[in-house]
């Protein structure tokens, strides 16, 4: 794994990560990786290598607020002062050009987990000419009147308090249902995966599970209303290879309801090529979960079929 900064489109630097096989002449195709909230770019590393062996480069970035991006806990739980969700995106637009420039002519595949997959949504509405396909993990279907109504909650507290004001009560309406399914918890983040190692290394990583701010979740909330709105998504290019993946008992997704939404919702519009897959018992990481070998080769076989 290599680390270093790339200079983005607003003039600031995102940290990024990059696994490249031995035989860098040979690699056939680069997948880049969009990671959740509350998380950061270094935890797909073993997705990566296995990736690697397989002749894809690998390369994630931390998204603003997250991870080395951050640079520092205090830095943690925010955007920017204005339009995040867009610039976030911006970002990995600047990664997928760093990658054209170290890979010119490879096919380039998206896969974006939870928020990244509401953020990689965004990006195939928006331009997804650079890309090949799209894969994503642990999606969420439209929020409905939670959603706005948190919007208009975040509004208002940042209103009386400011952007960057930490709100345990939108993390609370935004997550704390989610352990209920999976009493008597062992931790607050059963609902990760069934793999207690790997909710462990969550739990115990400074980077993972903080507290986010108001202008955060404004931003987020607002992101996740745009890539559900039907008239946004027909937009998508329909030539655009789409494969949705996630557990069957992920709350994020409502169970996989969400994701069977999205994929209905692409099919509408218009989309050639979308393929979906709940995996029963998983929870929210697929790619951290106890049948991951299993997802690995699927995410896998589904490339291969796109090269």
């Amino acid at each position: 794994m290599t680390e270093y900064k790339i200079k983005t489109t607003d003039n600031q630097e995102v940290h990024v990560y990059e696994w490249i096989p031995e035989d860098e002449q040979n690699v056939k195709a680069v997948l880049q990786i969009a990671h959740g909230m509350a998380e950061h770019a270094a935890r797909y590393e073993g997705f990566a290598l296995f990736l690697n062996k397989h002749g894809y480069a690998v390369f994630a970035n931390d998204h603003k607020g997250h991870g080395k991006t951050a640079g520092i806990l205090e830095n943690l739980g925010y955007f920017t002062d204005e339009n995040g969700f867009q610039q976030v995106v911006n970002d990995m637009r600047s990664l997928t050009d760093k990658i054209n420039e170290r890979f010119p002519d490879k096919p380039v595949f998206l896969l974006g987990h939870s928020m990244g997959s509401f953020l990689s949504r965004y990006y195939s509405i928006e331009d997804s000419s650079k890309l090949k396909g799209l894969i994503l993990s642990g999606t969420a279907g439209h929020p409905g009147v939670l959603g706005s109504v948190g919007k208009m909650l975040s509004s208002i507290i940042i209103t009386f308090n400011g952007r960057k004001s930490q709100t345990p009560l939108m993390t609370k309406l935004s997550f704390g249902a989610f352990n209920n399914a999976f009493k008597p918890n062992r931790t607050d983040y059963d609902w990760l995966s069934r793999d207690n190692e790997q909710v462990d290394k969550y739990v115990n990583d400074l980077f993972c599970g903080t507290i986010f701010t108001a202008g955060f979740y404004n931003d987020l909330l607002g992101g996740l209303l745009y890539v559900n709105d039907q008239t946004e998504i027909n937009k998508t290019n329909e030539g655009l290879p789409v494969y949705l993946i996630s557990g069957g008992k992920d709350p994020v997704s409502e169970n996989g309801k969400g994701v069977t939404e999205v994929y209905e919702k692409y099919k509408k519009a218009a989309v050639k090529d979308v393929e979906i897959k709940l995996y029963p018992e998983a929870r929210h990481e697929i790619l951290n979960e106890t049948n991951k070998d299993e997802v690995y080769n699927d995410i896998f076989n589904w490339l291969e079929k796109h090269l």
